[in-house]
């Protein structure tokens, strides 16, 4: 009984301490799943290394057609949104993100982008705010991403 019961306790503290990430206004599409490099299961958040590249796939679907994704993306420090750019935004104009457009109702897609992240960012705690948008601006998805940029770990 006790074995059954740390055995629980165990397996909700690595829940718990998990990656969350949260839909933060998807309106005209859903998620299913997201995945970023780097990001395993047991992280409370997503770890961004500098001077390496980080991938992130988000399987969605749409609520409707939809003739254009464009990524925007923000990094929020101290709840204030920083603009980050990303090269080829426009998600279907990009054939390694994997969409084509148009995209149909209901029909699943995943989107992969593949960003560096850069030696001069600073080492922050920062929550990363990922948006495709279609050709009105709205949200097909928005996700918030717990994230911490460090320093690559020397190779002693």
């Amino acid at each position: 009984m006790c074995r059954t019961i740390c055995a629980l306790v165990v397996c909700l503290s690595a829940l718990a301490s998990a990656a969350e990430f949260k839909d933060c206004g998807s309106s005209v599409g859903k998620y299913s799943s997201i995945s970023i490099s780097d990001c395993g299961a047991s992280d409370s958040e997503c770890i961004l290394t500098k001077g390496t590249n980080a991938t992130i796939e988000i399987s969605f679907s749409t609520v409707e057609p939809v003739n254009a994704v464009k990524a925007v993306v923000h990094g929020i420090l101290t709840g204030v949104p920083i603009p980050f750019p990303i090269s080829h935004p426009d998600a279907c104009a990009n054939p390694d993100t994997g969409i084509t457009c148009p995209l149909k109702k209901d029909q699943a897609y995943t989107y992969r982008k593949t960003f560096p992240i850069l030696a001069q960012y600073p080492k922050v705690k920062v929550e990363v705010k990922w948006e495709l948008q279609n050709e009105k601006r709205q949200d097909i998805v928005c996700i918030l991403i717990p994230a911490k940029i460090q320093e690559k770990k020397s190779a002693n």
